[in-house]
């Protein structure tokens, strides 16, 4: 009997457990609960677009102390954390050594496209990245967070819109409620095609309807709709009830032509984006982060280089980059907000 006790006593404790971590901090209403959470992830220093250098996990995390960052998001795939190549002693490792550099791991980002493979329906896709997300959602209960970066779907040619967008949700669900068993919560990344709209996004997670499912909202792809600066903060106002984290970079327009012979003219193409520091492109974070401070925002501010940047990709020009990413922040701490406030008021 007393065995049997103290196993229901520890299945209590261990639900409790599951219960807490998976807990997100949604945006309270009180501008007096912003807070700016600089936050660096690790796809800034992973190797992924034209000459950027690629860090190991162990020295991207002495980076990221270096550069004065408290705490960081790491990417949920080779080149640095991938389920298939930390097994229980590697995550124990890692954790440790979170600990050791003080360190707060606030997300693992996963890397999920529900729709691929949509035209071939004999190949369980859905639940192979749903299986992913399991065990990424695993992974990072083991180091210690409670929130996985997901994203949703890009629109294939040829198939109908809404069988995608149901195939998104019904990824979404399979993965929320494996999640849900380690007490992590997946974020929403307006990333990818599917839902990309603030309107369709708030549509998506209600029908989704899982309370671990809910969103990463980030000024990036607004801008590229070309929403207005009011837009943009209707865009944060209307997420509200599911915003815990975002992503920040910035970005600047390069015009594109093709020469066409028969005109003896140039062709107007669609503009290529290039990273620069963050305040020197086009993005309105002013707006976008002031939106955030009034809707009570307690979420952390993530800061990616994931795209070929102005300066090259040399471990030189990521470090000065991400500092001033720092430095920018400054500027949105609450009194830095009021203080502005009070001037222009006057």
């Amino acid at each position: 009997m007393k065995v049997f006790l103290r196993g229901i006593g520890l299945a209590a404790i261990l639900a409790c457990s599951i219960q807490m971590l998976a807990a997100q901090e949604t945006p309270t209403g009180d501008p007096k609960d912003f807070k700016v959470k600089p936050c660096l992830h690790s796809v800034s220093y992973a190797g992924v677009w034209r000459g950027q250098a690629l860090l190991s996990v162990d020295e991207f995390l002495v980076k990221a102390k270096e550069l004065g960052f408290d705490s960081v998001m790491i990417v949920a795939k080779r080149p640095h954390l991938s389920p298939l190549d930390y097994d229980d002693a590697a995550r124990k490792r890692l954790k440790a050594r979170l600990a050791e550099l003080n360190l707060k791991l606030v997300a693992l980002a996963g890397y999920t496209d529900f729709t691929a493979g949509i035209d071939k329906p004999g190949i369980p896709h859905v639940e192979i990245q749903a299986l992913y997300l399991a065990e990424v959602a695993k992974l990072a209960r083991d180091l210690g967070t409670n929130m996985v970066r997901v994203f949703t779907g890009y629109e294939r040619p040829g198939i109908p819109y809404d069988r995608q967008y149901a195939t998104v949700v019904e990824g979404l669900k399979l993965a929320g409620k494996r999640a849900q068993e380690y007490g992590v919560t997946l974020v929403v990344q307006n990333h990818h095609d599917i839902a990309l709209h603030h309107d369709a996004m708030y549509w998506l997670l209600k029908e989704v309807n899982l309370p671990n499912v809910m969103a990463g909202w980030d000024a990036w792809s607004p801008t590229l709709e070309k929403l207005s600066a009011e837009e943009i903060r209707q865009s944060v106002l209307k997420m509200k009830p599911f915003i815990v984290n975002t992503i920040a970079a910035d970005y600047i327009r390069q015009p594109r032509f093709n020469y066409e012979p028969g005109l003896t003219n140039y062709l107007r193409q669609e503009d290529v984006l290039r990273a620069v520091p963050m305040g020197e492109g086009i993005i309105d974070y002013q707006t976008f982060f002031t939106a955030l401070r009034d809707i009570g925002y307690r979420g952390y501010i993530a800061y990616e280089m994931c795209e070929v940047l102005d300066g090259g990709g040399s471990i030189e020009n990521l470090d000065r980059t991400a500092k001033k990413f720092l430095d920018y922040l400054k500027r949105f701490e609450t009194s830095s907000l009021q203080d502005g406030e009070k001037t222009a008021s006057r």
